[in-house]
């Protein structure tokens, strides 16, 4: 039984500079070209998610909406809309691998259309980006070949090629969309890789974090909806444990509004779910590391909270 609130894995209990740069000082072009060069392919795009979208044309075009070139390499940016779109009915959009070390935030949107989406297809429109950032993906990583995290640039000064890619596409549709779920994960790599790279790219000082053992969701400052938040929360409770506050009352460092529930301010900070204007925004976020969840109820928890999201949202559109 594991009894902890938080990981212990939540990072070393003393710290090392991270291998790239200089404490304090920001990165230049070599730190940066020096980090890209640490970069391996680990998985495939290709393979794992584009081959999967074939099969999905019954009820689904597939919108290349943009390429994003690394070098030699080069992605197609693939969105699934409704065959059958009617202006009349609402909208719904689902995005994964904004960070694409998530992996169920990929696998969770994928098994979301090969177990049930055609089945609010009578009800709504629904979008449907699985795999926003595919470099990041192939390496599992949090940020981009130019060392920039997708999701701070969902804005218009903006500079991740992924976000921008994204908002283009969404533009002609954002004030139709109802709801935005953004399927995330936090990680024990988070403390041990990510967060201490962020601080050495930006010449600031580690500072460490604990890690929530659970699922728990994340709001918009501006419209948190609070009822929203708790109707997925008690779906997705279902599959998987619900992370608790640590003794401060709070979650990654954002005090608890509700059981499972933090908020951002989310178009200030640029984030994905605030690149629309929909009533109803959130994002998940699960923990793939803890011993009391495996990958598949990790893919399972992102599908419930997408299914939970959506019959809420379609309940309550008018009010």
């Amino acid at each position: 039984m594991h009894e902890t609130a938080y990981s212990d894995h939540s990072g070393p209990s003393t710290f090392s500079p991270y291998p790239i740069g200089t404490v304090g000082i920001p990165w230049g072009e070599p730190e940066r070209a020096l980090w890209l060069a640490r970069q391996t392919k680990q998985r495939s795009y290709a393979e794992d998610v584009l081959s999967k979208l074939e099969s999905l044309r019954a009820h689904f075009d597939l919108i290349d909406y943009g390429q994003i070139v690394y070098g030699s390499e080069s992605y197609p940016l693939i969105a699934l809309k409704s065959l059958h779109w009617q202006a009349s009915k609402p909208t719904l959009l689902v995005t994964g691998g904004v960070h694409g070390y998530e992996t169920s935030g990929v696998h969770g949107a994928l098994a979301f259309l090969a177990q049930g989406a055609s089945a609010w297809l009578t009800q709504a429109n629904l979008l449907v980006v699985p795999c926003v950032s595919p470099w990041a993906y192939e390496r599992i990583n949090r940020w981009n070949a130019c060392a920039i995290d997708p999701n701070r640039s969902f804005k218009p000064d903006g500079t991740a090629a992924e976000s921008l890619a994204l908002m283009r596409f969404i533009a002609p549709y954002a004030s139709q969309i109802l709801l935005h779920i953004d399927l995330h994960e936090t990680t024990d790599t988070d403390e041990s890789e990510f967060r201490p790279a962020l601080a050495a790219r930006d010449g600031k000082p580690f500072e460490p974090g604990l890690i929530p053992d659970g699922f728990y969701l994340v709001g918009d400052t501006d419209k948190p909806e609070l009822a929203f938040q708790q109707a997925v929360l008690a779906e997705v409770a279902k599959v998987t444990h619900i992370a608790p506050a640590d003794t401060n009352g709070e979650i990654i460092g954002a005090p608890e509004v509700a059981p499972g529930v933090i908020l951002y301010a989310c178009k200030p900070l640029g984030l994905c779910a605030g690149m629309t204007n929909a009533r109803f925004v959130t994002t998940t976020e699960v923990y793939p590391d803890s011993p009391r969840s495996t990958p598949a109820q990790c893919n399972q928890a992102q599908v419930a909270a997408i299914d939970a999201a959506i019959g809420y949202a379609i309940a309550h559109q008018i009010g």
